[in-house]
């Protein structure tokens, strides 16, 4: 049968329906475009029914323990115990997730915190449950979160294209302060009013069921990158992995400058953020608990905000020194605390810190993941996870004694303005402005042009000799 001749030619045909396909993803808002990837649909759907049900557990837990005669020791005792589970773990976790397909990682993950998670609930509504019991079940969910971040960190870029990096990691940064931090305690605390604790713990659980079940939903992914064989014991093996994390990150002054920044960052202002800024609003501003709930939500919600902004522009060409300097100027606000008695401004204060601290961390993420290579992304993302982890009881255990020493205003002082300047020595000393040269990561994206591709990394101590 003979084609009509008022039907177009068929090359024309395919480019208008390219250029249909094309406008459709530009009409998608950017933060929104790694979602049309049904295997990202999936791996989000996961990650949203682990951030609810971590904020579940957070509140769950205190009311348990309260239920069954505990106070702060034991909190503190079950806390230490996941503290210490992280910190065992975390960079064991980064070699396996080089070596082991990240997503079978994460489905045992989920599975081993379901069956955790819900031996306690059942335990709770049996009436049996014990501090130790909680203890036990805390450890094990810091051991197996030490395994999911690096785990997660790797996977992602095996799953979405380079340029929609930048916007999952901004959806992954909105949604975990809205999920971890409001959705998942307020679901908790809906359920503790209406049954018990231990009714709030089943759910938890539950939520690490559909989290395995939409994990293997997405398709297993191969390992990214070359991996030298050998005949190493395994367990050798993996420390020898571990090590070479190290070596890389020393080698690597962009890497090495901004971890070391961070360290300093975290040392400085978590304690003061987390210790002081309560006993700032009652004693000072007169407020209470819903003042101090007042100032964590503004720096939720500026954490959201901020992740969505930096998600919705293109990857900025100064990458490097926007996202160290995002943290620095972040940080200015801070010294409102040690200088104003009125809870509101405070709260503004907060949403403007945790507005550029997120939208740094979306660009850090993106940048992890774009520059380092493949074969060694599990192991760089746990280093950086161990940095937070290893500064922050640091940082609130010398909260208390500097802010009676040196009073409140001095403190606040020195976590607004301390972080700038170290955050430009980073800048400088590790010859970040030249880097984000050699390296540029600001691409046309496909829908702009059809031969896309990020830079080629080229060897660290190369690109800056």
């Amino acid at each position: 049968m003979s084609r009509s001749t008022d039907a177009p030619p068929l090359h024309e045909a395919s480019e208008a329906s390219e250029l249909t396909a094309r406008s459709k993803i530009m009409a998608t808002p950017r933060v929104l475009r790694p979602l049309r990837n049904p295997a990202y649909r999936w791996l989000a759907a996961a990650l949203v029914a682990s951030m609810v049900g971590a904020g579940i557990w957070m509140v769950a837990l205190v009311w348990q323990i309260v239920a069954i005669g505990g106070g702060a020791a034991e909190l503190s005792l079950v806390a230490g115990a996941s503290a210490i589970g992280m910190l065992l773990t975390t960079l064991l976790g980064g070699a396996l997730a080089d070596r082991i397909p990240q997503r079978r990682i994460l489905i045992v993950v989920e599975v081993v915190r379901a069956a955790s998670v819900g031996a306690v609930a059942l335990l709770a509504l049996a009436g049996t449950l014990d501090v130790w019991h909680l203890t036990v079940v805390a450890f094990v969910g810091g051991v197996m979160a030490g395994l999911y971040y690096p785990a997660y960190s790797a996977l992602l870029p095996s799953v979405l294209p380079e340029d929609e990096l930048l916007a999952a990691n901004g959806f992954e940064g909105m949604a975990r302060p809205v999920l971890m931090q409001a959705g998942g305690p307020a679901l908790a605390s809906a359920l503790i009013a209406i049954s018990s604790p231990g009714a709030a713990l089943a759910i938890a659980a539950l939520t690490g069921v559909v989290a395995a079940v939409c994990l293997r939903r997405v398709p297993d992914q191969p390992l990214r990158g070359e991996r030298a064989s050998g005949t190493r014991h395994p367990a050798v093996a993996l420390l020898v992995d571990v090590r070479d994390g190290f070596s890389y990150m020393v080698r690597t002054p962009w890497l090495l400058g901004t971890l070391a920044f961070a360290s300093l960052l975290i040392l400085i202002i978590m304690g003061p953020f987390e210790v002081l800024v309560p006993f700032v609003i009652k004693d000072v501003a007169g407020g209470g608990p819903e003042g101090h709930a007042l100032v964590l939500a503004a720096f939720g919600i500026g954490g959201a905000v901020g992740s969505m902004v930096v998600a919705s522009l293109r990857l900025p060409r100064r990458y490097l020194t926007v996202m160290n300097l995002l943290w620095g100027l972040g940080c200015l606000p801070l010294v409102v605390f040690g200088l104003t008695d009125q809870v509101w401004v405070m709260a503004l204060a907060a949403f403007a810190v945790g507005a550029a601290f997120n939208g740094g961390v979306v660009i850090w993420g993106t940048l992890l993941q774009r520059r380092v290579p493949p074969e060694m992304l599990g192991r760089v993302s746990s280093l950086d996870f161990f940095v937070s982890l290893a500064f922050m009881p640091v940082s609130m255990a010398f909260a208390g004694p500097a802010g009676e020493g040196l009073g409140l205003p001095m403190v606040f002082l020195i976590a607004g303005i301390a972080p700038l300047v170290i955050g430009v020595v980073a800048i400088v000393a590790a010859r970040m402005r030249r880097d984000e040269l050699v390296h540029p990561l600001d691409v046309t994206e496909p829908a702009d042009s059809e031969a896309v591709g990020a830079a080629p990394e080229r060897e660290p101590e190369k690109a800056l000799a």
